[in-house]
């Protein structure tokens, strides 16, 4: 943390800590609630895009309090405008909505048995993020906020975002074409927060970290094509799996041995490979679909020219061909140093200086970072995992589990993050 950032810290949490309305009675009045919320999207989770449900049942939510409505946001999503008694800036809150095609596997008397389809295959669908904590804090904040219209010095701009996950091939979604229809503006925002939960962060702990937080996502296509011929007699064609292997092999040497690691990490994994028909004919082509994960702008644009370089030259030593094509998912999610430094005694305000930390940059990526590119955000993660926990489970997986007793924290510090913006 450099010397200026630690200074504005430190200025700002003394102007912080001396303000401030009390919410207690509100925050424990809403808990039972917002874990309820939490539960029932957990039990009904929906696909990108899909998001129909959900989005139904926040914009009632937000209806219900006399909040201004609008929906069809980016195909599903849900935006809500809370103007304070008092004229000011425009803050926005971020919460995605979306599950992932995962078949739940734990023991949760409200776990997911909801299945659908998912790339032309039937597939079981779960919240394995925790998207569904996302959207019941925010729906959590909303009801606090809205009995708090006095308190508020400007205007609370709610979004609920589908598709974070990635909008089906062939569809635009998510937070880019949100910004791209406009939820930036009209009124125009100033600064945007947003937190993930983290099922291996112990509930009532928060995590952040000034500057690149998570990694720009990029998916990669490589075609590979040689030449047909009989299992038995391989020097008869041009093996397009083994090139496909040489490829593979080639581009972790680009992460190993040409790129800067002690700058910032970054990632190639290749996630598919499809090839051939049966065992005794070596085919004619091989299709390879990756991710490459990046901190930094220049090594994102040595990673890929190298890539591009590599690609056609390694198939071309082994007789065969090979294109590839890079395309940008997600941006970096970058955390505005000034944001950061005046909102981080926010945090420390709310869970205690002691359960406030910073962490190493992440090679996860969120689509949050598109909303950054607009306006300064502020993006932090929330303990999720039971303390004293000696086994917690990844996100995306069948197993995934959060402790609902970390949720109220959730809905403090975006509820306090948003009145004490708009009042600096």
């Amino acid at each position: 943390m450099n010397k200026i950032f630690t200074l504005v810290l430190l200025l700002t949490s003394i102007s912080i800590w001396a303000q401030g309305p009390n919410l207690e009675k509100d925050y424990a009045a809403i808990e039972d609630k917002v874990i309820e919320w939490r539960r029932d999207i957990h039990q009904n989770p929906e696909l990108s895009n899909r998001e129909f449900k959900t989005a139904e049942k926040i914009a009632k939510h937000l209806k219900s309090l006399g909040i201004e409505v609008q929906t069809g946001v980016a195909k599903t999503g849900v935006v809500g405008l809370l103007k304070g008694d008092q004229d000011g800036k425009v803050v926005a809150l971020r919460a995605d909505i979306d599950a992932l095609p995962v078949t739940e596997r734990n023991d949760l008397p409200y776990k997911s048995t909801v299945k659908s389809e998912f790339l032309g295959k039937s597939v079981g669908v779960m919240h394995a993020c925790g998207h569904d904590t996302h959207v019941a804090i925010l729906m959590g904040v909303a009801e606090i906020l809205s009995k708090n219209k006095d308190k508020i010095k400007g205007t609370v701009k709610l979004i609920f975002q589908p598709a974070e996950e990635g909008p089906p091939p062939g569809e635009e979604g998510g937070a880019l074409l949100m910004v791209k229809e406009g939820v930036l503006t009209n009124p125009n925002v100033d600064a945007i927060f947003g937190l993930h939960i983290n099922s291996q962060t112990p509930v009532g702990t928060v995590k952040y970290k000034p500057g690149g937080s998570m990694a720009s996502a990029q998916r990669f296509v490589i075609n590979v094509k040689g030449k047909q011929t009989h299992g038995s007699q391989p020097w008869g064609g041009v093996d397009p799996i083994l090139i496909s292997a040489k490829i593979i092999d080639g581009l972790q040497t680009i992460i190993s041995r040409e790129t800067e690691l002690i700058n910032e990490a970054a990632v190639i994994s290749v996630g598919k490979i499809t090839s051939g028909v049966r065992s005794n004919i070596i085919p004619e082509s091989a299709e390879m679909i990756g991710t490459i994960r990046t901190l930094d702008y220049d090594m994102q644009k040595f990673i890929n020219k190298r890539m591009e370089e590599m690609v056609p030259a390694i198939a071309k030593v082994y007789g065969g061909e090979a294109t590839i094509d890079i395309q940008t998912s997600t941006a970096i999610t970058y955390n505005d140093l000034d944001l950061t430094a005046k909102m981080a005694p926010t945090l420390e305000k709310i869970a205690g200086k002691a359960n406030v930390s910073i962490h190493k940059a992440i090679t996860g990526a969120e689509d949050f970072s598109y909303f950054q590119e607009k306006v300064p955000g502020f993006y932090f993660f929330l303990g999720g995992m039971t303390p004293g926990t000696t086994e917690s489970y990844p996100h995306h997986t069948p197993d995934f589990k959060i402790d609902d007793s970390g949720l109220l924290l959730g809905v403090k510090t975006m509820t306090q993050l948003a009145l004490d913006y708009l009042n600096l």
